[in-house]
């Protein structure tokens, strides 16, 4: 029986990672949630061979190569404890996107129910990060990466009829209540 997959996105401070966990610990025993950032420090930390290639990107500043990254998601979805896997922060660039797709709709293992963005304005985004440690040049450069993407990333998923929008301005109880209202109507 294949994966079921649930995609949440948005952009740097939209709380993604936190609604994916609240979501997991809600669900616990039948949905897993990964942050694609966690996965890909646990893999450096590990020392594995793909963890050790990444810590070379990542000590330099650079971004890892999406098929690593694709690597990395997908042997974590296939491993997951739970038949339901929420990740978020993934796919994040145009490069992810078509990549990923080609593995998950040409493979058996994965199958990808929904994609969920968690939708906040700039001004938002900008005083969660920063309120929360990040630096003003890394939020924007974060916030640069997502605008290039985002777009394309939407019309794909809505393409495929599989993306919801989810106001994620307001109260974090109310973003993970209808998170959870709309996981529960597809699975």
């Amino acid at each position: 029986m294949p994966k079921k997959l649930i995609l949440l996105i948005g952009a740097p401070g939209s709380g993604k990672t936190t609604d994916a966990r609240q979501i997991a610990e809600k669900h616990a025993g039948s949905i897993t949630s990964y942050s694609t950032g966690d996965l890909i420090r646990k893999e450096i930390e590990k020392g594995t061979a793909t963890g050790k290639i990444a810590e070379g990107f990542v000590s330099k500043g650079d971004l890892i190569p999406t098929a690593i990254v694709v690597e990395m998601i997908v042997a974590a979805i296939k491993s997951a404890p739970t038949d339901i896997v929420l990740l978020d922060g993934f796919p994040g660039k145009e490069k992810q996107l078509q990549h990923f797709c080609d593995f998950v709709f040409n493979g058996h293992d994965i199958q990808l129910v929904s994609v969920i963005e968690v939708r906040v304005s700039e001004e938002v985004a900008k005083a969660r990060c920063l309120a929360s440690g990040k630096s003003e040049e890394i939020f924007e450069h974060e916030m640069t990466s997502y605008t290039q993407a985002i777009d394309i990333i939407e019309k794909h998923y809505e393409d495929k009829q599989i993306l919801k929008v989810i106001d994620g301005e307001k109260e974090l109880d109310a973003v993970v209540a209808e998170i959870d209202a709309y996981l529960v109507s597809k699975l």
